[in-house]
């Protein structure tokens, strides 16, 4: 060959090289490039892929998920009708249910992660398991959805307060400076806003609607400034000596640790979209005790319809729990909630038929008489479960013990609230109504009598 086409094949093979090359790379430390590509080339389904899904898992779990989503031709979830047995229904003191749960904890003194550090020291002393987001018999459906990729925090239970985390004593200070000068920049810009209100004009009706909202914009703007100063002084107070600074940078690196040894890549904690794949994925753990029952239920849901069981929550931190509770009423907001505890997991019922229901109820009625578990068919289309950890229910003592530990929110909110009006009575209420409408009130009433009669376990 002559001369020249050698130097054009060793130029094709610098561009092959290069080409493999930048594409290794980018697979290593961009893997969710390579993700988006898989995600789009699966079908649709309602709810997307957990974050923590590596890409080349994508496509099986949105099969899964439509098998879990198919239109069955008939009524499901709620839209069934259904009889649900008694072991699924509160009992006629509701706070029996959680007390149960409470009393099935204590029982085993099991540690309870206050947060994302917390999660990651259960994992490391080897007492929680990963859950697969995807097999045979079932799929994560919705788990980590709400996780966000914020900066990794250190919850304080006291207080309340969540702490950012920084890697180094430098880099606090940097942030520290960047949100001074933030505040700064709000600073100016609530100043150019009360200059702008102060020369329109209230005389004409344009007038005053601009007015009011800039006036919402300067509010707005005085909230956002407030916000951050109430930011730089906790932290600043969390950072303030030397131990406590000591504290929260090892928990960082402890969170930073655990991101890089999962497989099959590891996680950077200095991307968000990796933060937020991370914290999806120490959704995905569980005690090995509610495993079992998991994927027991699992595997009988599936050998007899023939597609995945669908889980949606399982271990929480008491920080994810508590923001949970601010949009979801299903949520428990007591001083111990079950899903912290790493034994309880959540069934989503949405798409099941009344066979499909009455098929898992009547296999979660049976491991509740068994004494395995403890559960509830809640309102938002999810069955409730907790598993105990020894097989066996706790002790009467122990769950009267609890009971007394746990109060149905509503009571404890009206504890909390002042004490200025009477509630009216039933009765009073019913008295002031129209002759109509207590007939319809009073019609509602034996309907949900007659609806709520079954309503009590057993036991």
């Amino acid at each position: 060959m002559e001369k020249g086409h050698w130097k054009t094949v060793d130029w094709a093979g610098y561009g092959v090289a290069a080409f493999v090359l930048v594409g290794s790379t980018l697979a290593f430390f961009r893997p969710d490039i390579w993700r988006l590509e898989e995600a789009a080339s699966g079908p649709e389904t309602h709810v997307a892929p957990p974050p923590q899904v590596p890409g080349p898992a994508i496509n099986k779990w949105r099969a899964a998920a439509k098998r879990v989503e198919e239109d069955r031709g008939q009524a499901t979830g709620r839209g069934a009708r259904v009889r649900v047995p008694s072991e699924l229904l509160h009992y006629s003191d509701k706070r029996r249910f959680l007390a149960i749960q409470v009393a099935g904890w204590r029982e085993q003194g099991y540690d309870l992660p206050h947060d994302e550090a917390g999660i990651v020291r259960l994992i490391r002393k080897g007492e929680l398991v990963e859950v697969k987001p995807v097999t045979e018999d079932y799929v994560l459906y919705g788990v980590g959805a709400n996780a966000s990729g914020d900066p990794m925090t250190h919850y304080d239970v006291r207080s309340g307060r969540e702490i950012v985390l920084y890697p180094r004593w430098d880099v606090f200070d940097d942030a520290r400076a960047s949100r001074a000068a933030e505040v700064d920049g709000k600073k100016a810009v609530v100043a150019e806003k009360r200059a702008e209100f102060r020369k329109i004009s209230a005389k004409t009706r344009a007038g005053r609607n601009r007015r009011s909202a800039v006036n919402k914009e300067v509010r707005a703007a005085e909230a956002a400034v407030a916000a951050l100063q109430r930011r730089i002084t906790n932290e600043a107070a969390a950072y303030d000596t030397y131990e406590k600074r000591q504290l929260l940078v090892e928990e960082w690196h402890l969170l930073q640790e655990q991101a890089r040894e999962f497989a099959p890549r590891g996680y950077n904690l200095e991307i968000p979209n990796d933060r937020r794949a991370f914290r999806a994925r120490l959704l995905s753990f569980i005690r090995p005790e509610a495993l079992e029952v998991m994927t027991d239920i699992a595997r009988q849901y599936r050998a007899q319809f023939g597609r995945p069981l669908a889980f949606t929550s399982l271990i929480r931190s008491e920080h994810y729990q508590r923001q949970l509770g601010e949009t979801n009423s299903n949520a428990t907001r007591i001083a111990v909630p079950p899903h912290t505890t790493g034994l309880a997991f959540d069934i989503f019922y949405r798409y099941m038929t009344a066979d499909e229901q009455h098929a898992i109820m009547g296999l979660i009625a049976r491991m509740e008489a068994d004494g395995r578990l403890e559960a509830l068919r809640e309102n938002r289309d999810h069955f409730h479960l907790f598993a105990f950890a020894r097989g066996q229910r706790p002790g009467e003592g122990l769950i009267a013990e609890a009971l007394g530990d746990v109060r149905p929110v509503r009571l404890a909110q009206a504890r909390s609230a002042p004490i200025g009006k009477a509630r009216r009575t039933v009765k009073a209420r019913t008295a002031t109504r129209p002759a109509a409408s207590r007939k319809r009130a009073a019609s509602v009433t034996r309907k949900t009598a007659v609806r709520k009669a079954p309503a009590r376990k057993r036991r």
